[in-house]
């Protein structure tokens, strides 16, 4: 539309609204981080790190929202590259910083969440600098207010869905944790080195970094379509999408399912028998499902970037409901087992509901061109 006044009024007013949001989190994390990790049915043997690293990494949730709201904008102003970089350099400097704070100064739980507090709010930091100045010359030096109630309710049209959406799934995932917890702890950190490299293989994840990938990408690509009238090219790029996740998804799922033993060596010494077999029956159980999974991670993108927000809730939330429903009942028969084989059941129907919701938007094929 070419209101640049408009992209400088509406990156400040989301800057501002996720500052209020994340200065919210952080206080009740702090003040009930223990509560929340009773919450878990965290082990007692483990209890008392778990609270340490919370209470420490419970302050960069600033950081990491004030960097995923400039890697939003990076991506929507069409620069993945920026964002990507400082997320290299954040990790560079969070495995550095792991090993000074552990191996040399050998502060254990709180040197792992002091190394990823400081990666964090430095790259976040450079990314709202870098970001600020580059709006400077976008937009120009005309005044902007910092805050606009219009833009902020155009915002959470769209949020809000998405937010509530999440939190189902954060309070999910900690029925989940939850449901796994009551196995040991042994099983607890199978369990998080599987879901590490699980989550690592998303492949929303994999092409560049946790917020500018295929899935992120196609929300956007199917935003800017609609918007210049062309959305007869946006079934192409879903195909194109697609075919382009499940080449990516190819690799994760053959070291994963062929190498599973070696992957979760990664994160445990070999002396954790049991974590690591834990680890691997999640692997084993749940990698051949990735070839699935992708189709449900574009459509979601297609859904997002049309402003379908009703349909991208309706079609995440069973996800959840079921893989809880699943494990408490597998579990019985199956023991931590059941868990890992929980998941599918809620990927087939979150991806056949979304199929049937991106029908719904009714887009035509361009049929000019294909991939």
């Amino acid at each position: 539309a070419e209101d640049r006044g408009g992209v400088k009024r509406a990156v400040t007013t989301a800057f501002l609204s996720s500052m209020v949001l994340g200065i919210i989190l952080t206080l009740f994390g702090y003040f009930f981080n223990h509560q929340m990790m009773r919450w878990i049915r965290t082990p007692q043997n483990i209890m008392a790190d778990g609270v340490l690293y919370l209470k420490i990494y419970i302050f960069g949730i600033i950081f990491l929202m004030l960097y995923n709201v400039c890697t939003g904008v990076f991506t929507a102003l069409g620069d993945s590259k920026t964002p990507l970089y400082f997320l290299l350099g954040s990790s560079a400097g969070n495995i550095i910083l792991d090993y000074i704070f552990v191996a040399k100064f050998q502060w254990g739980v709180s040197g792992v969440a002091w190394a990823t507090f400081i990666a964090q709010g430095v790259s976040a930091v450079l990314a709202l600098v870098t970001l600020l100045g580059r709006l400077q010359k976008f937009a120009g030096e005309e005044k902007q207010p910092w805050f606009d109630k219009k833009v902020f309710a155009q915002i959470m049209a769209i949020a809000i869905p998405s937010i509530l959406q999440q939190s189902v799934l954060s309070v999910g995932n900690l029925f989940v944790q939850g449901i796994v917890n009551q196995f040991g702890s042994a099983v607890v950190a199978g369990y998080s080195g599987a879901i590490k490299l699980n989550t690592f293989a998303k492949i929303e994840q994999v092409l560049t970094q946790a917020d500018v990938a295929l899935g992120t990408t196609m929300a956007t690509y199917c935003a800017q379509n609609i918007g210049a009238g062309k959305k007869e090219r946006i079934p192409l790029g879903f195909r194109t999408g697609v075919k382009l996740s499940e080449l990516t998804a190819l690799p994760f799922v053959i070291l994963y399912f062929i190498f599973s033993r070696q992957m979760m060596g990664l994160f445990l010494g070999a002396e954790s028998v049991e974590a690591i077999s834990a680890g691997m029956a999640f692997l084993k159980i749940v990698s051949p499902w990735y070839f699935m999974i992708v189709i449900k991670l574009m459509t979601d993108g297609i859904i997002r970037g049309s402003g379908a927000m009703v349909y991208f809730v309706v079609a995440t939330v069973p996800d959840l409901i079921l893989r809880i429903g699943f494990a408490l009942v597998l579990t019985k028969s199956f023991g931590s087992t059941g868990i890992w084989m929980a998941w599918p059941f809620g990927w087939i129907v979150a991806t056949t509901l979304t199929l049937i919701f991106y029908r719904k938007l009714g887009y035509k094929n361009d049929k000019s061109s294909d991939f």
